[in-house]
């Protein structure tokens, strides 16, 4: 019995005229009736379908796929659904009194086999109108034909349109993505229901940008379509940030044992790209996944494109490893209302005539229906009970609740009917009955084009549907999540949507809660995404530097310098910080700079100013022993006025300094260098003066001497008063023109940012210091050439010396002062401010005190003139 009934499932697959083909192996049979395949309905429109009943296998496929033979189809009720949503969209418009009244629509459906020479033979058949094809001739046939829909694969699309667009027949294709048709002088008659596959570009590369995968390959085939758009795929992920690892070309002809398809193979896996996009036709993908499987290479996330996703609806128990925990992108999910329950009801019972679904019947149910006119079944078969339902079918062999494909036919239709509707609104006589007859007359098949160009309506579910300029529809796309489970179904859930029609930030939508990943690719087998890169991220305070002859996603880690941070991961370059603010230790945040300055409480400034006031009070006490005894030779002597101004101006001298220590502000860095200018040149003067008067006074002591009259404190004084107003106007022309103001040096200092006085016009601050420094070599000329006079004038050896002491100090500053930077440089010029002037003091006033104070015995007349 067994055996009748295997006999039986045979026959099936053959007509029962006696034309059956066994072919050469056993088993498999060659299924020729469902060639045939042709659905026929009157009506007063007649839509033409050339659908896709199976799948043609063009492979050799080896056995544990355990699918048909090289060249034989087989045939599924996923397609077999694509047929019964073309007949529900027609009765449902048929029932409608808003959209074509009074007119029928009709549809004349053939089994296109997959292959373009019968899409091509039942295309001319179905516009001769007769049972035989009979090329440029319409034959009676009682509705007129309007348009095409068809077909799924962008191949038999285009072998339709040869004869579609000669006709100028308007056609609809319902899978078909290859951009090729985006080409409207080509393809002025074809439109799509679905979208073209350059759409789902940037899908892709806001996938790969969603989950930070920055190195992935791509797979293409050999056909100008995959390869064009494999290139431009790489293109936008180079552009968009990422790197293509490989992009690998495989030929049709590398067969499942070919030594090209093993290199590819071997370059894939060996690869540290852990994701891979999948370009290339179904079938070559399978030779692939085939070989890949058999090398038994590392798992890989793969990402296959819109056009190939219905390829993962089945997938044989060998390939689930390869394929597991895979993403793809498969055209918008529509809903139909009421299909749900049109497809669970529909049986032989209500078209016995179907015999595809009557064999279909057979083959799920074991049974015979009841009204079915093979009785030669019933001797192998029982009858059926009636209450088989396709209801109790596995959702994977008979599925009623994903609708891509099959929405795409029945928009088509719907798309088609809003077309004819408006095209009879604008000539209302076209719905008189008188007119029906002669409909082949009046309706001109180019003229719905024209029409189906501007559609635009909103569907039973609520979805606006309309074509594009490129005659396909908006680029919609779910994205599903393949896990295979222990029974090696596929149960595709979609986990995510991409509408470019969103705005931006919200196309891509992806709930990676819900995403089951394959365990071998994730970190330590958690739920997180798998990484892809070709090398690790950067960390903040680092920037990445790429490596020579690499591709840019391929790159080191290189801290980034003092002064500059990057505070994001995988930073391009490094910020440089404000002038203000230095980064951190960590180089991610800029802070506040650290303000140094020479303060009171700092450890240098505390010290200067202490020097500088102790110095000050020995000046006063100087002064207050010279006030005390000015009665007495010493004092007498030298010249008492000049004497008082002398000490005056380096008591002002020492507390100079206590300008340049503190916080700088406007005032004080407009005082601090005038100040110390305009004194320190009093003092110079001053000792100028002294050195001066020593001449005067020697040469006014020989006989016959004209001089005598300028003996006395006038010259001394008007001297001191006239080199000192030259620095006075120097300063004054400086603070005019170009004063000093505070600023900022950040260059100096690492980190910090050094409050100084900046000087305005350098020329101008060393014209008063050259000024000054020129009156000191004066002074130290006039005292050295007058060292060597009598006892009583010995005061100009003390200037002389002093003089010395002064001009080797200032000598000494200039280097030292360009030699140093930020506070450095004040410290300097404080330095050697209290060392000029210590040094005018101690050689001066100190000896002179010591006689004052220790030998009043020195501090006579006779003594003093050098007579004792």
């Amino acid at each position: 019995m067994s055996k009748l009934r295997s006999l039986a499932l045979m026959l099936l697959f053959f007509p029962t005229t006696g034309e059956a083909l066994l072919t050469p192996k056993s088993g498999c049979m060659l299924q020729r009736h469902f060639d045939n395949i042709n659905y026929y309905r009157s009506g007063d429109i007649i839509l033409g379908g050339i659908l896709q009943f199976g799948e043609r296998y063009v492979g050799s496929v080896p056995s544990f796929t355990q699918r048909p033979e090289l060249g034989l189809t087989h045939l599924s009720l996923r397609y077999y659904r694509h047929y019964l949503a073309f007949v529900f969209a027609v009765e449902e418009i048929n029932g409608r009194k808003d959209i074509l009244p009074n007119v029928t629509l009709g549809y004349e459906i053939f089994n296109s086999e997959n292959d373009e020479g019968k899409a091509l033979q039942r295309s001319i058949q179905i516009i001769s109108g007769g049972e035989e094809t009979v090329p440029n001739y319409m034959c009676e046939r009682t509705g007129v034909l309007a348009a095409f829909i068809g077909d799924v694969n962008s191949f038999i699309s285009y072998a339709m349109s040869v004869i579609t667009g000669l006709y100028h027949y308007s056609q609809v294709s319902y899978g078909s993505m290859d951009p090729i048709f985006n080409d409207r002088l080509q393809f002025p008659y074809l439109f799509r229901t679905v979208p073209n596959e350059r759409n789902q570009h940037q899908a892709i590369v806001q996938l790969l940008q969603q989950f930070g995968w920055t190195w992935v390959g791509i797979l293409a085939s050999d056909d100008d379509n995959s390869q064009t758009g494999s290139q431009e795929l790489k293109d936008l992920i180079t552009s968009s940030g990422g790197c293509v690892a490989f992009l690998h070309v495989i030929s049709k002809k590398d067969n499942f044992l070919s030594d090209t398809l093993q290199d590819i193979t071997y370059s894939v896996a060996n690869s540290s790209a852990r994701v891979v996009i999948s370009y290339c036709a179904r079938d070559i993908l399978e030779e692939f996944m085939k070989r890949y499987l058999l090398a038994d290479q590392p798992v890989k996330v793969w990402i296959i494109s819109a056009s190939v996703s219905y390829f993962t609806n089945y997938i044989p128990p060998a390939l689930c490893r390869v394929l597991n925990g895979s993403l793809s992108f498969s055209v918008h999910k529509g809903e139909i209302p009421g299909f749900k329950d049109f497809l669970i009801n529909w049986s032989p019972y209500k078209d016995p005539d179907d015999f595809v679904l009557r064999d279909f019947w057979m083959k799920s149910f074991n049974c015979v229906p009841i009204n079915s006119i093979h009785l030669s079944f019933v001797l192998m078969f029982p009858n059926c009970t009636g209450n088989e339902t396709l209801q109790s079918l596995p959702p994977h062999v008979y599925d009623v609740e994903n609708f891509r494909m099959t929405y795409s036919i029945y928009t088509a239709v719907h798309a088609l009917a809003q077309a004819l509707h408006v095209l009879f609104s604008v000539d209302s006589s076209l719905y008189s009955v008188a007119d029906k007859a002669s409909l082949k007359n009046t309706l001109h098949p180019w003229q719905l084009s024209n029409y189906l160009k501007n559609v635009h309506f909103t569907s039973a579910s609520g979805e606006e549907i309309f074509f594009t300029s490129e005659g396909d529809v908006p680029g919609k796309y779910d994205i599903i999540n393949w896990f295979i489970s222990h029974d090696y179904r596929v149960p595709g859930v979609k986990v995510g949507s991409f509408n470019p029609f969103s705005p931006g930030g919200e196309q891509l939508i992806i709930k990676e809660s819900i995403i089951q990943w394959h365990p071998d690719v994730t970190e330590n087998n958690s739920s997180l995404a798998p990484r892809s890169v070709c090398s690790d991220s950067c960390d903040p305070g680092y920037r990445k530097a790429p490596r020579e002859g690499q591709p840019a996603c391929c790159y080191v880690c290189v801290r980034c310098a003092e002064g500059e941070i990057s505070n994001t991961t995988d930073a391009e370059n490094c910020v440089q910080c404000p002038e203000d603010q230095w980064s951190n230790k960590e180089r991610d945040r800029c802070v506040l700079r650290t303000i140094v300055f020479i303060s009171y409480v700092d450890p240098l400034g505390s010290s200067l100013a202490s020097i500088s006031i102790l110095c000050c009070v020995i000046t006063c006490a100087v002064l207050g022993i010279f006030i005390t005894h000015h009665e007495t030779p010493i004092v007498k002597s030298n010249n008492q006025i000049i004497s008082y101004i002398l000490l005056l101006s380096l008591m002002l001298s020492f507390l100079c300094p206590l300008l340049f220590i503190g916080r700088p502000g406007k005032v004080t860095c407009l005082l601090r260098q005038a100040a110390f200018g305009i004194i320190f040149t009093v003092s110079v003067s001053s000792v100028l003066a002294k050195s001066v008067t020593v001449v005067i006074a020697f040469n006014a002591t020989k006989p016959g001497s004209r001089i005598k009259k300028w003996v006395g404190s006038r010259v001394s004084s008007c001297l001191v008063l006239l080199c000192s107003l030259g620095e006075v106007v120097i300063c004054m022309v400086w603070l005019a023109h170009s004063p000093p103001f505070p600023d900022y040096d950040t260059q100096s200092d690492t980190g910090k940012m050094i409050l100084q006085c900046n000087e305005g016009s350098v020329a101008a601050f060393y014209i008063v210091i050259g000024y000054m420094g020129f009156l000191s070599v004066l002074s130290f000329i006039v005292a050295f050439l007058v060292r060597k006079l009598p006892a009583s004038f010995n005061e100009a050896q003390l200037i002389t010396f002093s003089m010395l002491v002064f001009c080797s100090v200032w000598v000494s500053f200039i280097p030292a002062y360009l030699s140093t930077k930020g506070r450095n440089t004040v410290a300097v010029e404080i330095f050697a401010i209290l060392a000029s002037s210590a040094g005018l003091l101690g050689c001066i006033f100190i000896p002179k005190c010591y006689t004052i104070l220790l030998r009043p015995e020195l501090n006579t007349r006779e003594h003093v003139i050098g007579k004792h």
